[in-house]
């Protein structure tokens, strides 16, 4: 440029004939500035993963345990929104709410005979039981807690009772089992209700229940018909005591009163006259008007009888 210069040429003179690029070429960038932009991307993408991560909700009816670099804080975590360290610390959702689960208890009776029980438990984690429920039984403590000591407490109420009764008294095997499953576990959880869904028996068992409960109503039946007729001949003898009662009362009162029976004989006398007349109760004659015997009419009474 300095010796154009000297020989009186500009350098804006001498642009027009300077080589060209061709149009659609780029030149290549420079690799510091491709590993800036990379290191950058690097630093918001992880910056996004960070402010992610140290945020946390817990749900309605859930309380968080907090894990820390596998150290478990003996502190849950209460509903809503929280920040937490990013990428050591973690929030586990644990449910406080009523759960229900199923089971199947394997039960013998007292007269060794099996029984099948279908159970629906009904339970709750206490919110100061979620910690501990967290770090002793991984959060599920059904399997591991409820369902073995509600299995031991059924096996304890049926190998007191036969077959028979388990089947009849359903309601009290339940509230035995479930007053003993309650103590078994303790308050790390609360057990709300056991519900015996179904008792399955043998079908051997089933049939001689059957039968048995068959004879039972047969026989109820013979001792209710036995009753009514003992009751019904009660009553004849109890009838028949009151009509024999009945004509001893009134033959003594006609013995002390005898002019009873002659008074009810004159209210009751159609006003034609008897053919026949006997004594009296006294043994005295009644002196009645006889009627034409030969022409058959009636007696007057208005007329006076001729010595």
């Amino acid at each position: 440029m300095d010796s154009l210069a000297a020989v009186g040429l500009e350098p804006n003179v001498l642009r027009p004939f300077r080589r060209r690029e061709p149009q659609g070429i780029t030149r290549p960038m420079n690799p510091k500035s491709i590993a800036g932009l990379i290191a950058g991307a690097v630093v918001i993408f992880v910056l996004i993963i960070a402010a992610s991560s140290s945020t946390y909700v817990v749900e309605p009816g859930h309380r968080g345990v907090e894990v820390m670099l596998g150290r478990v804080s003996p502190v849950f975590k209460p509903e809503g929104f929280g920040f937490k360290l990013p990428f050591i610390t973690a929030i586990y959702p644990q449910v406080i709410r009523q759960q229900t689960a199923t089971m199947v208890a394997d039960c013998y009776s007292s007269d060794l005979q099996q029984v099948k029980i279908d159970v629906r438990v009904l339970y709750r984690v206490p919110q100061s039981s979620v910690v501990s429920i967290f770090r002793d039984y991984a959060g599920m403590p059904f399997e591991s807690l409820i369902k073995p000591r509600v299995a031991e407490a059924l096996n304890e109420i049926t190998a007191n009772r036969s077959a028979e009764l388990i089947v009849q008294k359903r309601e009290e095997v339940k509230s035995l089992a479930f007053e003993s499953a309650r103590k078994k576990i303790g308050d790390v959880l609360l057990i709300e209700d056991i519900v015996l869904e179904n008792i399955s028996l043998t079908r051997a068992l089933e049939n001689a229940i059957e039968a048995k409960m068959v004879q039972e109503q047969e026989a109820a039946r013979s001792r209710f018909a036995q009753q009514q007729a003992q009751t019904e001949a009660s009553t004849v003898v109890i009838k028949a005591r009151g009509e024999a009662e009945s004509i001893i009362l009134r033959g003594k009162a006609l013995r002390e009163n005898p002019s009873v029976l002659e008074l009810q004989i004159i209210e009751h006398w159609d006003g034609i006259t008897p053919l026949v007349v006997g004594p009296g109760a006294t043994g005295a004659n009644m002196m009645l008007p006889l009627g034409d015997f030969t022409t058959g009419g009636k007696a007057t009474t208005n007329q006076e009888v001729q010595p």
